[in-house]
Formats: structure tokens, sequence, C-alpha cells
């Protein structure tokens, strides 16, 4: 599997260059504070590789004018980079590069290790792993990744997903089952965590290397956890440099309104905080339709959880939804839920999406964020 052709590049740089034209009217981008990349996850094979360079598609263009900062969605994802032990894919991930460059954009890395979305190899070869067998592989195809990417990543999720939750049997504990590398290393899994981090930063000194989860917005039993690991691998010297909240939230469940504190502990630490998957799904009636007062929650939502992350200033580096259109959402998919981006099928935006504007219009302009202890940059 070849990466993405020069022409191909070149197609997606045109492609860019017209959906950079100054917007008619403010945009997220264009509100937001200097500091803050404001992003949205995309699926590089699936929407940026196989369009007509010269007529870019409305997606393209809202991608460009609307966000700073892209997320692989799943190019970056091992079942989709590295499907076989001797074979790596860049074409997606090149794609997503390549848009990024021609937009003015950055991209956020993601992810490299998570129990999820694994190359078939791993979960067969996994079975008989020894440690060193899985912290070979895991090396491999860190420095292999990261440093392709080098220079052109301003942060990456490097571990993802690797607390359970406290509702799971056992509360609050590392992935050591369901994670294959974890599970080959169960006796030193935050050793392993720890030089996970260290083989990103060798291969990019220059990228803010995150640790990522879900239902980790507000103080809870996990994100406990995740505060005594972080400062568990600052002390053992590792480059960890931030701390990712997901956001993907649903009307079913209550709200933490803890957020900002919670990022600010992180934040004391020296770390960078930042919500990177945003999404706020709801259950749809037979008419598949949300109601008003659905619309209006979660318009409220999108804007608490960014005010939360505003709230803790120049330490808050990024604030990425999971897609920002209703046809490329993951959410009907894998919930009996919808509804859950800022755009609708056809565009629209939401109330959402002009909750988010005016949070990011009213927002102080800030100064550089705070640099992670143990990183020149």
């Amino acid at each position: 599997m070849a990466a993405v052709s020069a022409s191909a590049l070149t197609a997606l740089a045109l492609a860019g260059a017209a959906a950079q034209a100054h917007p008619a009217e403010p945009t997220l981008r264009s509100e937001a504070p200097r500091d803050l990349k404001i992003g949205s996850a995309v699926w590089g094979q699936r929407d940026l590789l196989d369009h007509d360079p010269e007529n870019p598609t409305e997606f393209q263009h809202i991608l460009g004018s609307e966000f700073s900062s892209l997320t692989p969605e799943n190019d970056m994802k091992w079942a989709e980079v590295h499907p076989e032990p001797d074979v790596y894919d860049f074409s997606g991930a090149d794609a997503v590069v390549a848009f990024a460059k021609a937009n003015g954009q950055e991209v956020r890395g993601h992810t490299l290790l998570w129990h999820g979305q694994n190359s078939q190899w791993v979960i067969d070869a996994s079975a008989d792993w020894t440690c060193q067998e899985a912290r070979d592989v895991l090396e491999d195809h860190i420095r292999t990744v990261v440093g392709r990417y080098a220079g052109e990543i301003y942060e990456w999720d490097v571990a993802n997903e690797i607390f359970q939750d406290d509702w799971d049997a056992g509360g609050v504990k590392l992935r050591t089952e369901a994670n294959p590398f974890l599970k080959a290393c169960a006796e030193d899994p935050v050793g392993l965590l720890g030089d996970a981090f260290r083989w990103a930063h060798e291969a990019d000194p220059e990228a803010v290397l995150f640790l990522n989860d879900y239902n980790a917005e507000g103080i809870n039993n996990k994100t406990d956890a995740y505060y005594a690991l972080a400062k568990d691998l600052l002390a053992d010297g590792a480059p960890l440099g931030g701390f990712g909240a997901q956001g993907h939230l649903s009307l079913q469940y209550g709200f933490d309104e803890s957020i900002a504190k919670n990022f600010e502990r992180f934040a004391d630490l020296g770390l960078q905080v930042a919500v990177t998957e945003a999404d706020v799904r709801m259950p749809l009636g037979e008419d598949g339709e949300p109601t008003v007062e659905q619309i209006a929650l979660q318009a409220e939502r999108y804007k608490k959880l960014l005010e939360g992350c505003l709230d803790v200033g120049p330490a808050c580096s990024s604030y990425t939804v999971w897609g920002f259109d209703d046809a490329r959402s993951w959410v009907p998919g894998v919930f009996p839920e919808g509804y859950a981006t800022i755009m609708t099928e056809e565009f629209q935006k939401k109330p959402a999406y002009h909750a988010l504007l005016e949070s990011l219009t009213d927002a102080t302009p800030t100064t550089s964020p705070r640099t992670p202890p143990g990183l020149n940059r």
C-alpha cells in the first residue's frame, strides 16, 4: 500500500487553496483566541482523496474555513496505518496533513497506544507476546509513525483510553486485559507507558504528548487515576505534555460542572489541557428529529465544554469537535442516538455552532500556552 502520490498531494493543495478564501462572515477559527486551536476530526481516506481538486466540495470548504486544527479520525489508528507487520499505509494520514498545510491548519495525531481498532495481526500475534516482543512492536510503530510527521503534528494522543471506567468490574484500573501491549507488560504497565512517551518524544521533540480518554471531563475516579498517573510519569522523567478529555457526551446523562477544576489541576502540573473529541448525542423520537429542548440543551453543553477549557486560560491548547456534520458522525453507527454534531447533514449550522462562536468571540485573547516541563519548544 503506497503513500499519497505527488499528484494527489498537489490536488489536495489546490483544493485547500480554494477552501482558504477569506470567509464573508466570522468563523470558529477566526473568532478563537489566538493561541487556541479549534479543530475537527476528518477521515482522510473517505473525505480528502476522491474529490475534484479544482472544485472542492462544500464539506472541504467548511473544513478549511472553520477550523485551525485537524485530527485524523481513523487514518492514524493501527488498523489503517499499520495493517500488516511490515506494511505501513500513510495514504489517509498524508491526505489530512496535506490538506492542513494547504489551509494553514495544524494536525493533532491520534492515536499511538489504544485497545481499539488494532490490526488483526496485532490481535493474533499478541496472544503469545512476551513483554519485550510487545515493546519492540510498539517502539517500531511509534518511531515510524511519529517520525514520518516530525515537525508537522503539534499534539499527539500517545496513550488513549488506558483506564477502564469505575462502573466496570474492579473499578478504575489500567486496561491490562483489553490492551494487548499493556497485557503483555502487565507486570510493569506504567514503565511501558513512560517509554511510549519517550519514543514519541525522541521521534519528534516538538510535539506535545497527551494522555486522552472519555468520561474524563470532570473530577471523578477515572480522572483521579489519570492525575496520579501523570504525577508518576512526570516524576519518572517521562515527556508527558498534556491531558485530553474527549468530550463525548449524551443528553441521556447528567453534566459534570467540574471541568475547569479538573483541567486546572492538570495545568498546575505544567501540562496543557484540551477537549479532543467533542460531540453531544441524544436519543431521537420515531421521526428521527430532536425536540426544541434537546437542541437548546445540546448547545448549552457544547458551550460549557468549551468554556471549561477556556477558564483554564493559556493551558487550554485546543478544542476539537469529532466531526462537524451529522452525515459523517460516528454516533449512529455505535449508539442508538444521533444529531450529535454542530451542523446538520446539509451543513446547516445548529444552535450548538452559534453557542461556540459566541463563546469564542467573547473570550479574552491569550498569550502562548505554558510549556510542559522537560520539553524544549
